[in-house]
This record gives C-alpha cells, structure tokens and sequence, in this order.
C-alpha cells in the first residue's frame, strides 16, 4: 500500500440534459426532511445546552451508549451531504451526552468507565461519524489518541492491555482499566432486560433441563447466583467480543497514521486468529489472564461472557470478527483476515439441517452440543461479500434458500434504525431494480412514524423512560443512503467502521458530502470496479462533485469512461480522486475502474 494517491485533474462534464429519475429526487427530499427533523427532534428532547430531558440519577454501568446512539446518524447524514447545522449539533450532543452520563457515573475521562465491547461500540459511532464528516477537530483527534491509549498499554489508569499473552484482560473494560469483579449496583438498571435472555450458565439452581431456560434476574436469590459465577467464571480474561476494540485505535490511525495503532490492531487479530486455530478453527469464546482457552470454564471454549451461549450468541463471535477482519484488511490490504469471520461462517453452516422445511442453523453452542436453531440471516454473510469480493462469499450468498425472497422480505428496521442490506443486495445483484426508490419510500415512511412518535410523547413522564426511549424516535435513518450512494451495506452496528466504495465532497464549499441538489447512487459493483450514476437535480445551478474511492481513500481509481456512450475511450485516472462537473438538470453514469486498498487509509480531507 502506498501513501502516495495524488493524480492530475481528472475531470468529468456532464452536459446532457435530462429529467431526474425519481430515486434522484427522493434522495434530496429525504436528506432536506431528516435535516430539519433532526433539528426538531433535539429541541423535543433535550435542554438547550444539549442534557436529554431524562431524570435526574441513574446508576449501574449501561447507559452511555443509548445516549451517544440517538445522534449516531447525525453526522452520517451531514457527511453523504444533508444539511450545516447537523455537524455543530452533533458535537454538541456529543459533549451534552459525555456530561450527562459522567454525571450519572458511567462516563469517566470522557470515555466508558467500563462495560463490554457490544455496547462501546455502539456509543462509539457517534465518534467514527463526527470524524467522516470532518476530521480537522483538534479536540475529536486528540481524543481519539487518548481513548487509543486505554487499550495499547499506554495509560497507568486504564490497564487494559497484557502485551506479552496479547489479550485485553477483561470482558468489562474501559477508562479505569479490567474490571475483574462485578457488582449488584454494576448491573442494576439491565436486570429486567436480563430476564429475557436463557439463563447465562446451564448448572444455576432448580433451572429446567432445557437449553433455552430463562431465570428471573430480579430474584434476589437467583441473582447472587448469577453475579457469583459471572465473578468466578466470567470477569478474568479476554472474549472475542473486545476484538470491535480495533475499531478504535484504527480510529486513531486514521487521524495520524502512527504505525504503533497499525501494529496494534494486526497484532491482536492475529492472536485471536491463532486461538481459533487452536480451537479447530472455530474462535472460543473464553481464554483466561494465563492465555489459556477455557480457563476459567472448567476447560470449556464455550459458556464465555457474551459469547457462543449467551446471550445473543453467535452474533456476538461473528460481527466482532467482521470488524476486526475489516479493519485489519482496511490497514494492510490482505484479505486473508477475512478467514476469520468467515471461518466461522462456515462451521455454522455446515451444521445447518431441514426443519420443517426450512434451512436452519445453530446458533448457540452449549454443554449438550448445539441449539438455537433457526434461518440463517444473510446480513454477515453481504457484509463478508461486500468486504472479500470473493467468487466463494457469493456464491454462498446464492445459496441461501429463500434468497428470491430478500427483495420483500427484509424490507425492515432494526434497533436504531438499521435497514437491512438483503434489498441492496439484490440490486447490486441486478435482480432489484425498484430497489432506491422502495428503500427511500420506505425510510421516509419510518421517519414520519418516529416524528409521530415524537409528538405524542408525555414530558410529564420523562423521568420513566427507559433508557432506549430517543434512539427508538430519532428521525435520523442513514442506512439506505449509505447503501445505494456509498455502495456498501451499513458499518456493523455494534462497532464497525464505514467500509464503502466511494464518497462525495463538496469542493466549492470545501466539506464533506454531495453538493446541494446532487443525487448519486451504485448501479453495479464488481471486483475491480463499479457503475456510478450522479443526477444534478437543480434545473439552474451548476454543480460539482468531487468522488474519492472509498471511505478514507483507501481505494485507487484506475480508468473512467462514459457508460452511455458505447464510443467513449476509458480516461486513465490512477488517483483516490476524481471530479464531476454537473451542468443544471444534467446526469452522468462512469463506469469507474477501481483498485482496492492501494494507498494507505486517512480521514484527511482531499484538499
């Protein structure tokens, strides 16, 4: 890889004239509507310096994500192009959010305290996005070197990292270092939630002989069980869900290209690719403080926290390994990171089995063997795809059994408003045409439901709610944008970075995201290249567009040439960048040659 990406001007004219399709104009009508919904959304819900109108204690170490979440989506949306006032407001629920919660206890130097990697990696999108759209914040770089520090062996406070063994020392980590003990007060607000999960051990007093037994985290008996075992089996050594930690010292490179954040992130993907080969290929979901697989499980590589049984299982092993494989791949170029996620995969695909005539997997993995059986959900397997573009993924894709169903069937949102990326999938695929404008609909519609939402609230009672009650409302839904103008699915939710083919500046006006008026989305999405379409909607104003490969111009534009005309001659660009000049109501489609991860990756802005 290489830190050169400087090329000559490589610059595109569109001049035919042309009515803008409908994804165009909806595009543009949804990123206006969720710019001023935004803005509607912090006046409803938080104090004007910025504190979410909530109560005045809350205790136990969850929380802070929630917070940091419900404005996750905001400087996405200001980095594909929507409006000026979402990057200020964003930093300053970033800071109003980081107040509140050291308030309340959670937050400590500006970061978690401690709590698990599933859950800083959903407060830390708020972060990874603020820094997409824009990265010259000395304070946001600043903390990124700092929150760097907590797991590289760099802080006397937070003594996260055993450098020798490789390993981050406990499941529940953060600013004040492993926490290898866990209390009642640590968990108090999550014991309702809890109780809906099976039970987190399978040996707990009078459980039922079944693998999928729930206990009732709000008896005091049962309770001091379950903080008993998770002490004496739980709290002491790494688990696969710290490798989403790579995602924030790869941050940190992004912003100073330091070689030992580089280092770091290899090395401890490498060490856990090396337990997993020890474990036959499959990660374990335990190793204690000496290295050791299932140390302190009575030998078992299973029953760890958060791991293969409980409680979300294999989500919980295979989206860290997705992001930690991305990131490695991101820093290096070499895909045979991704043998790790899709190791893993694999083996939960070859126990699939009919059932009732439907293709099921496991997934859980317990004392009597494997459970949980239920669809596979194609979701890692696209992001797996999307990151290898492997002829092997693909065609595992195509192997799903109700894979003529996708188009329809995931037409869904999920917690914080992700959209799944099955209907992209079939787009990118060819089998979708109706795919932008059914996924724009479908996001306004969700949109106009949460504003609905928001209007109906009670503020007399704000001081119930639970602690998920704003980022069930905010208006803000980025992910089919990012899907058809980026081409790529959504970053992995629980901590992953925007890994994408391409993204949009402004030159005239020198930020990030399309110029006013301007619409973009994916057509096709090869190897080695893509189909890019860009619509100046604006019947009067010219525009232009800057387009960089990837989203830290990582990726190199190899060719471009006009997919239209069947007589243009490919234009050589060899550069991360190139440029399109839009005269008013004016379209043009590139085919764009691409050479992945030819340069080393930045958040630095191409001026």
């Amino acid at each position: 890889m290489s830190d050169e990406g400087k090329g000559g001007e490589n610059v595109f004219r569109a001049t035919r004239r042309t009515v803008p399709p409908s994804w165009a104009i909806w595009q543009r009508q949804l990123i206006a509507a969720m710019s001023e919904a935004a803005i509607a959304f912090v006046d409803r819900y938080t104090r004007p310096d910025g504190t979410l109108l909530w109560r005045d204690e809350w205790l136990g170490m969850d929380g802070a994500d929630d917070g940091y979440e419900s404005f996750q989506s905001f400087p996405l949306l200001f980095a594909l192009g929507g409006g000026d006032a979402l990057l200020p407001l964003a930093r300053k629920e970033w800071n109003a959010v980081t107040w509140q919660f050291t308030h309340y206890g959670q937050i400590h130097r500006e970061f978690f305290a401690y709590y698990d990697w599933m859950h800083h990696g959903e407060g830390n999108l708020l972060l990874y996005h603020l820094a997409l759209a824009d990265p010259t914040s000395y304070q946001e770089r600043w903390r990124a070197i700092r929150f760097a520090a907590f797991y590289i062996g760099e802080d006397p406070e937070a003594t996260n990292w055993d450098a020798d063994r490789k390993l981050i020392r406990s499941p529940i980590n953060g600013s004040k270092g492993p926490r290898f003990r866990v209390t009642a007060d640590d968990w108090c607000t999550h014991r309702p939630v809890l109780s809906h999960y099976l039970a987190p051990f399978e040996d707990l007093p009078n459980l039922p002989d079944d693998p999928m037994a729930k206990v009732d985290w709000m008896d005091e008996g049962m309770f001091a069980e379950i903080l008993k075992r998770m002490n004496e089996r739980m709290m002491a050594g790494d688990v696969p869900l710290n490798l989403t930690a790579t995602s924030l010292v790869t941050h940190a490179y992004l912003y100073t290209g330091d070689e030992k954040y580089r280092r770091w992130v290899l090395d401890y993907v490498e060490a856990w690719m090396e337990r997993a080969r020890q474990n036959g290929g499959l990660l374990p979901d335990n190793v204690g403080l000496s290295g050791h697989i299932g140390e302190n499980m009575g030998g078992k590589w299973w029953g760890g926290y958060y791991g293969w049984r409980w409680p979300h299982g294999a989500m919980t092993i295979v989206e860290p390994a997705l992001v930690a494989a991305a990131n490695a791949l991101l820093l290096t170029g070499d895909s045979g990171y991704l043998e790790l996620p899709r190791a893993q995969l694999d083996w939960l695909w070859s126990l699939g089995k009919e059932q009732e005539g439907v293709f099921v997997i496991p997934h859980r993995r317990g004392d009597k063997g494997w459970f949980d059986d239920r669809p596979p959900d194609p979701r890692w397997w696209i992001h797996l795809w999307h990151l290898s573009q492997d002829l092997r993924d693909r065609q595992r894709l195509e192997a799903f059994p109700d894979r003529r169903e996708w188009a329809q069937k995931y037409r869904r949102f999920g917690k914080g408003g992700q959209y799944h990326p099955a209907g992209w999938f079939t787009f990118i695929a060819g089998e979708n045409p109706t795919f932008p404008e059914t996924a724009l609909s479908d996001h306004f519609a969700e949109m106009i439901r949460r504003l609905e939402m928001m209007s109906c609230d009670d503020f007399s009672r704000c001081h119930e709610w639970d602690v998920h009650h704003w980022q069930d409302r905010h208006p803000v839904l980025c992910d089919g944008l990012v899907q058809q103008m980026l081409g790529c699915p959504q970053a992995i939710y629980h901590g992953g970075l925007l890994h994408c083919r391409v993204r949009f500046f402004d030159p005239q006006r020198r930020r990030a995201g399309l110029p006013e008026g301007v619409a973009a989305l994916v057509e096709q999405m090869l190897p080695d290249g893509i189909v890019l379409h860009l619509v100046n909607t604006d019947p009067l104003c010219e525009r232009t567009v800057l387009v960089q490969a990837g989203a830290f111009g990582e990726h190199r534009f190899t060719t471009a040439q006009d997919a239209d005309d069947p007589n243009s001659v490919p234009v050589t660009v060899n550069s991360r960048h190139l440029t399109v000049h839009l005269l008013p109501a004016t379209a043009l489609r590139l085919t764009i040659g691409m050479e992945r991860f030819a340069y080393s990756p930045s958040y630095a802005l191409p001026w």
